[in-house]
């Protein structure tokens, strides 16, 4: 397997519409297997395309977005 080495930045700035599971554990630094329980579990969106399954960058990126966390 080899080994992919992303961060959320290069995914922001990239302009593919789809994150695969090794590039969003890269990012996340965690490991594949962390994603695709994730996905499972429904706390990451992702689509299946075949026998392929994707996760939707920009809703990928929205559950990292600083805007978003609740104030106190």
């Amino acid at each position: 397997m080899r080994s992919v080495t992303v961060t959320l930045d290069d995914l922001r700035a990239s302009r593919s519409a789809v994150v695969t599971r090794a590039e969003a554990a890269a990012a996340l630094g965690v490991d594949p297997r962390t994603i695709t329980a994730s996905i499972e579990n429904g706390a990451i969106p992702s689509v299946r395309l075949g026998r392929r399954v994707v996760i939707p960058r920009e809703k990928f990126l929205r559950l990292f977005d600083a805007d978003d966390t609740p104030t106190t």
